[in-house]
């Protein structure tokens, strides 16, 4: 079987930042366990398969190297990236989802894809888990989570870019993730996001999270437009708007690779 395959550096218009993910364009859904396997190959945070339902609308599956995944922000934005890009694609893009429902997706002007989420606002936890507690070597201020992560809010940038962080401890609150997250001065906000359960070490962009994260900043800051930083080893900048009960979340996309995959 011969597949179409793309990589895209996505929330970063240089090549070899942001975070990468594949995208494989398919015209039938696979077996998941093949999906899976073909995701370990390529060994990246995500591979996205999507369907073409019509000339704008698609079905999207995601899977990290270990297992699929409900919801992904980066690889949303490559796959849309790809369609604008190589379908000839116009308009909005609409996303038929497993978890989250329908995801819709426009370019901007400036070449920013924008993604609206439904917004996943946090809530405060009152009896944080020692798992994470342990598994962080700085104390979160406050501790709160969605039904994505746990959401450690540090007291500084700085405190978050020192975090270290015990895989075994964080493995433990699986399903759940972690993401550590301060004010910012550059930006209005940075955050590192450590999945071990789920893909990886620590990821180096996450555009998902930045579902809870902005609503989060947007009360703090008392501002509904926020531009984020995730200060991973590679980097991304991601541009959130909250808008009732939607996140906009916008980023730029850079193409790394066009190929063929045999399977």
């Amino acid at each position: 079987m011969e597949l179409d395959i793309f990589i895209v550096d996505a929330f970063t218009q240089d090549q070899f930042k942001g975070n990468s993910a594949a995208v494989v364009p398919l015209d039938e859904w696979l077996e998941p366990e093949l999906m899976q396997q073909i995701a370990a190959e390529n060994n990246l945070s995500e591979t996205a398969f999507i369907k073409a339902l019509s000339s704008n609308q698609y079905e999207i599956r995601w899977f990290s190297p270990l297992t699929e995944i409900d919801f992904c922000g980066h690889a949303t934005l490559a796959s849309s990236y790809v369609i604008f890009n190589h379908f000839n694609c116009h308009g909005e893009i609409e996303f038929f989802t497993l978890k989250v429902g329908s995801l819709g997706v426009n370019q901007l002007d400036d070449g920013r894809i924008e993604m609206s989420f439904p917004n996943q606002c946090p809530e405060l936890v009152s009896d944080i888990p020692q798992a994470l507690l342990s598994g962080l070597s700085v104390k979160p201020v406050k501790v709160l989570k969605n039904r994505q992560a746990y959401f450690a809010v540090m007291s500084s940038e700085d405190e978050v870019r020192a975090v270290r962080y015990q895989i075994e401890q964080l493995k433990q609150l699986a399903p759940l993730d972690v993401v550590v997250t301060a004010k910012s001065n550059e930006y209005d906000f940075i955050s590192r996001y450590f999945w071990p359960a789920n893909g990886g070490d620590e990821d180096p962009v996450t555009g998902s999270i930045h579902s809870g994260l902005a609503p989060y900043w947007a009360e703090q800051l008392a501002k509904t437009d926020l531009v984020a930083y995730q200060s991973s080893q590679r980097g991304g900048v991601l541009f959130c708007c909250v808008v009732k009960d939607r996140v906009l979340v916008s980023g730029f996309g850079v193409l790394y690779l066009q190929g063929k995959a045999y399977v």
